[in-house]
């Protein structure tokens, strides 16, 4: 295999027969030691993480697919922390797509003046950020990557669509163990100028909480497989 990319939490590979190797990591976006999927840079490790994040990643990719929502995702083997998926364009040099059940960590630091945090945010809001680490992922807009010629508004509102429909498949299911899901970060690209679901669906990509008490990562693989 040839590494393509190395990324916070994952490294890309090629493979002879067109498609791509996705190994994981045992690092996780955060700050100061604390975990935070809304961080834009990889705040600390935490052993098993990355055969975690693939864990959770099968079982909603085999879930999306059981619901008719096409992915990049073809196989993986959880031992050696590796998912083969078809290869996929980014948009621009890569953009974020968050979408946000409720009001908190960069949402409130940004617009805490006019909400507080822990209030729902009805029908869920999505936002998109260019994945930039020397100007802190900016948002854009649609209309904004419209204009910049990074998608067409047509893909936009396709990706918009998948991103809701996809973060209530992963609530339901979340709901049915007890847990709430706060938010969810996820990464589109385009298969043979399709928009689809490419990277990961990670229990380090979303921000869920038992109660009042978020739950890390690696417990909430754990609580996501074993039921």
């Amino acid at each position: 295999m040839k590494k393509i990319y190395s990324g916070k939490t994952k490294d890309v590979y090629s493979l002879d027969n067109g498609n791509v190797m996705l190994k994981f990591k045992d690092d996780c976006t955060g700050k100061d030691g604390v975990f935070d999927p809304g961080e834009n840079t990889v705040g600390l490790t935490i052993e098993g993480i990355g055969k975690a994040n693939l864990q959770t990643s099968v079982y909603y990719f085999e879930l999306l697919k059981a619901a008719g929502i096409k992915t990049h995702y073809v196989n993986a083997n959880v031992e050696e922390a590796t998912m083969e998926v078809l290869p996929g364009t980014v948009f621009g040099h890569g953009l974020e797509v968050i979408c946000r059940l409720v009001a908190t960590g960069s949402f409130i630091r940004r617009y805490g003046e006019y909400i507080k945090d822990g209030t729902p945010l009805e029908g869920g809001y999505v936002e998109c950020t260019f994945k930039n680490d020397e100007k802190g992922d900016p948002l854009v807009t649609g209309e904004g990557l419209a204009a910049l010629g990074v998608m067409s508004p047509e893909m936009f509102e396709s990706m918009k669509a998948q991103t809701l429909k996809i973060t209530k498949i992963v609530a339901d299911d979340l709901k049915t163990i007890g847990l709430d899901l706060w938010d969810i970060k996820f990464e589109f690209g385009y298969n043979n100028g399709e928009v689809i679901l490419i990277d990961e669906i990670a229990s380090g990509n979303m921000r869920v909480y038992k109660g009042d008490k978020i739950v890390d990562p690696v417990e909430l693989t754990k609580l996501i497989l074993n039921r």
